[in-house]
């Protein structure tokens, strides 16, 4: 059981770094120079797909097979 969780967990957290990364790089991309980047808008949209990723992948993960 224990290494099953383990094996969730390094899936489900590479899945949300790679989240948090697209995240980011959308919402950067939404401004038309560097120096109009909404700093605290990018950090809390992209820790929150983080989050929301996570718990997306309680329900299950296609790497993980049973």
């Amino acid at each position: 059981m224990k290494l099953k969780f383990i094996k969730w967990l390094k899936a489900a957290g590479i899945r949300a770094i790679k989240t948090v990364a697209e995240t980011a790089v959308a919402t950067i991309g939404t401004s038309a120079v560097i120096s109009q980047v909404d700093w605290k808008l990018v950090i809390s949209a992209s820790l929150l797909s983080g989050i929301l990723s996570l718990l997306m992948s309680v329900k299950g993960l296609p790497e993980i097979k049973d």
